[in-house]
């Protein structure tokens, strides 16, 4: 029987050049059910976000002092790479989702 684990996959701030955010363990499929991504910064910034080499957001505008929330199911194979970055560091990545075994 398979287990189920929702767990936080990336808790971290961005770099300002494309990074492995998450990577799907072997035999594990993963859910991200949840992307939250925040600016602390006075100013607007940009942030982009892959999943295995597909834009899931490119160039997303984030305004100054904000949140965005995003609810979505992304069923992601074993291996497959979660990657990003930001036009700043001050954007934070927050994505939770599920892992089943």
């Amino acid at each position: 029987m398979a287990t189920v684990t929702s767990k936080v996959l990336v808790r971290a701030a961005a770099g300002t050049t494309t990074a492995t955010l998450y990577t799907v363990p072997a035999s594990t499929t993963t859910v991200v059910t949840n992307i939250v991504v925040t600016n602390s910064a006075s100013s607007a910034a940009t942030f982009t976000l892959t999943l295995n080499s597909v834009d899931i957001f490119t160039t997303a505008a984030i305004a100054a002092n904000s949140t965005a929330m995003f609810d979505l199911k992304q069923v992601m194979a074993t291996t497959q790479i979660l990657a990003g970055f930001a036009s700043a560091i001050t954007v934070k990545f927050h994505i939770s989702g599920v892992e089943i075994v």
